[in-house]
């Protein structure tokens, strides 16, 4: 598997990189939102393999307080590669001398970031668009 890496959104097809989302799946995310955040973002990482976008990931940052980790996808066809787990080092790299790394991810995936030493944040809240989904989903409790 030869793998060519991006951290510029500079070529990135945003059509395909909704598709990766989708097929994931981590939702339905819009190319001209995807555009919006990812350029906005600090760091990111677009995985390719033959021109195709298999794997990406971004992190939010300040450049020296907080960088938040978020959107990594990996298409199904490269999952179990170890290819999420390059994603996640490289934004944690690239993210170093930060005081702080925040991550969001899928829940039930906590054991896969414990690895990297993430730890679970007993103050974090969020004010979400569909609050009552996001707790069907696990993501938010009223508790």
């Amino acid at each position: 598997m030869t793998l060519t890496w991006s951290h510029s959104t500079d070529g990135v097809d945003w059509e395909e990189l909704s598709a990766l989302y989708r097929a994931a799946p981590l939702g339905e995310k819009k190319p001209l939102h995807l555009q919006k955040v990812f350029s906005n973002s600090m760091f990111k990482c677009f995985v390719y393999e033959n021109m195709k976008l298999v794997a990406v990931g971004r992190a939010l940052a300040d450049g020296a307080d907080c960088s938040y980790i978020c959107d990594i996808a990996v298409l199904p066809s490269h999952q179990g590669t170890g290819l999420g787990k390059q994603v996640v080092s490289k934004l944690v790299e690239m993210s170093g001398g930060h005081k702080k790394i925040i991550l969001y991810a899928v829940p039930g995936k906590e054991p896969f970031y414990r690895k990297f030493g993430f730890m679970r944040m007993k103050t974090a809240m969020g004010i979400f668009e569909n609050p009552q989904l996001q707790v069907e989903r696990g993501y938010l409790s009223e508790a």
